[in-house]
């Protein structure tokens, strides 16, 4: 399908996977809103969250950078948002876009209007949303944490620890359980040509947006086009996983969940038989192609990224 204008796209994720996705898909259209978590209770974010009861702000501030003109100036203001303060005070760890973000939240007392106001004054390629009315808590259950009963199930709490687990993340939730989300990221994903998730950590990033019953149904009912872009290997939480288990456990989290495209890249896929498979039984086809940085790291390459992404929304 070709576009009269610009197609009208929906990204979902966190950190440096949406950082990643944002970053090739603002290279495709300036229709670009990005619903983002917020269970972080690590670093800075999780500090300010602790202090001042807010969101937690650091990957709505990556979504932010990764938004911005690629101009001298633009890129001069991502630097700004992602830089941190040194030293061993109070602000030690702090990033620069965290502490703005939250201060502009203080004073207008509405997270939306306060990241659209940043989004204006960085002049960013889209809109920024948070997922949730509401800072969230990941709990997972996890196996394999205890030596001396390896199959037991352990409970772990909060995104900063289960992210980095050594064991085996089997199933995730939220608390509070049903978060309300936020009607203009319900809007965004039901008036959008194409909802795109992923990647990034899988559990806590990427299956967390369909633990949000209001995002979920918006998900599973739009008109819209569902993308999911696949990370590029199996680390952390889903160390050891293949890409067709990348999927099992998205399909065990959001039963009636379907498909349109999963974007893969070819070298990390093409090693996993039963994927195509899995994607067929939820409505969906594969779409592989080279989309690693050059240095081999286990990251997208925004250029070859939104190269995949145009081919696939038919640009």
């Amino acid at each position: 399908m070709k576009f009269a204008q610009l197609p009208a796209v929906a990204a979902l994720g966190g950190g440096h996977g949406l950082y990643a996705s944002l970053s090739a898909l603002r290279r495709i259209t300036d229709r670009l809103t990005a619903i983002v978590t917020v269970a972080d209770d690590g670093g800075s974010s999780g500090r300010l969250r602790r202090e001042l009861g807010c969101l937690p702000p650091g990957d709505l501030r990556m979504a932010l950078a990764a938004l911005c003109d690629d101009d001298v100036e633009g890129r001069q203001w991502a630097d700004v948002l992602q830089s941190r303060f040194g030293g061993t005070g109070p602000l030690a760890g702090h990033a620069i876009g965290n502490l703005l973000i939250a201060g502009l939240w203080q004073r207008l007392g509405d997270p939306v209007a306060g990241l659209d106001m940043v989004g204006k004054l960085l002049r960013t390629h889209g809109r920024v949303l948070p997922m949730s009315a509401v800072p969230l808590t990941i709990e997972a259950d996890v196996v394999g944490l205890i030596p001396e009963a390896p199959d037991e199930t352990s409970v772990l709490r909060g995104q900063a620890t289960v992210a980095k687990t050594a064991g085996m993340v089997s199933n995730v939730r939220l608390d509070p359980d049903s978060p309300p989300a936020y009607p203009q990221a319900v809007e965004a994903i039901r008036s959008a040509d194409h909802v795109v998730i992923g990647p990034g950590s899988w559990f806590t990033s990427v299956i967390s947006h369909l633990l949000v019953p209001d995002l979920a149904e918006a998900i599973i009912t739009t008109q819209a086009s569902r993308i999911l872009i696949l990370n590029m290997g199996a680390a952390d939480e889903t160390d050891g996983f293949t890409p067709s288990q990348h999927i099992e456990v998205l399909a065990d989290h959001a039963p009636r969940l379907r498909l349109d495209v999963v974007v893969a890249d070819s070298r990390y896929a093409g090693r996993d038989r039963q994927l195509v498979r899995y994607v067929e039984s939820l409505g969906g086809r594969v779409h592989t192609a080279r989309m690693g940085m050059r240095d081999g790291s286990p990251r997208h390459d925004p250029l070859l990224l939104g190269s995949a992404l145009s081919d696939v929304l038919e640009l």
